[in-house]
């Protein structure tokens, strides 16, 4: 199998706050990994290293088996050295963030077409049939002429899973994509990439949906202040896991289901 993204002995500190202390994983092509954890122990900040959203400050990436060149910066912060690779490197990755991130200006269907014409430079025309089909495989082809501020907050997530699947993504990172989404709203969230995990596509879902993870995942990773304390296939992380970090995290998601 071949790898999609590569994480070696990862460490990301703001200030004071070490967020993540080490953390190394990889992931192969068409694995779908969930990422569970309590708020703060670092799920965000690690999805955001892989996209160069924030740069370690020690450790080494490797997307699609290309190693991102990094140096040392001023005051110990590490900056990437490649701008042009950078860029090549994100057009490969999708991202759904948990606040949709649309641009309120733009229709959803501008929306959908505006990186693959200005970034991929593919021809318009090509880009809007392109983003009609996308909009109707996640549910919403009716809502091509909306602006954002018209859709339901499942709407809207649904559109940005669109506009990331425009780019033709290798790699798709989800940061609690229905977080911030009323309980009625989530299934159809969740039946999307649910249906992209079925295609075989390879994902990193931050996610607190322990349905989800039992039933969807490849592995399951669990982090705990900054450090992976559990990873492994879902049966073996949920049945048999030796960390009690991890116990009283599902007891805690349990309570609020």
């Amino acid at each position: 199998m071949t790898t999609a993204v590569r994480l070696q002995n990862i460490h990301k500190r703001f200030g004071a706050l070490e967020v993540l202390r080490g953390i190394t994983l990889e992931a192969q092509e068409g694995e779908v990994l969930s990422l569970l954890g309590s708020s703060g122990s670092g799920k965000s900040t690690l999805l955001r290293c892989i996209n160069m959203l924030e740069i370690p400050n020690d450790g080494d990436v490797w997307v699609a088996g290309e190693a991102v060149k990094f140096r040392a910066g001023r005051q110990g912060q590490s900056r990437t050295v490649d701008t042009a690779q950078i860029d090549r490197l994100r057009s490969r990755i999708g991202m759904v963030f948990q606040s949709f991130n649309l641009w309120p200006h733009l229709t959803i269907l501008e929306n959908v077409i505006e990186a693959p014409i200005h970034v991929l430079k593919r021809p318009r025309s090509e880009c809007i049939q392109e983003a009609r089909d996308l909009l109707e495989r996640v549910g919403i082809g009716d809502k091509a002429q909306y602006y954002p501020a018209h859709l339901s907050g499942g709407q809207q997530q649904r559109a940005a899973i669109a506009r990331a699947l425009a780019m033709h993504p290798n790699l798709m990172l989800f940061d609690e994509p229905t977080s911030a989404l009323d309980p009625e709203l989530v299934g159809g969230v969740l039946r999307v990439i649910r249906s992209l995990a079925e295609e075989g596509r390879t994902m990193l879902v931050v996610t607190h949906e322990m349905a989800f993870a039992r039933d969807v995942s490849s592995r399951v990773i669990f982090l705990h202040k900054g450090e992976v304390e559990a990873d492994g296939p879902p049966e073996d992380v949920f049945t048999n896991s030796s960390s009690p970090h991890f116990q009283q995290f599902l007891g805690r998601e349990a309570r609020t289901e």
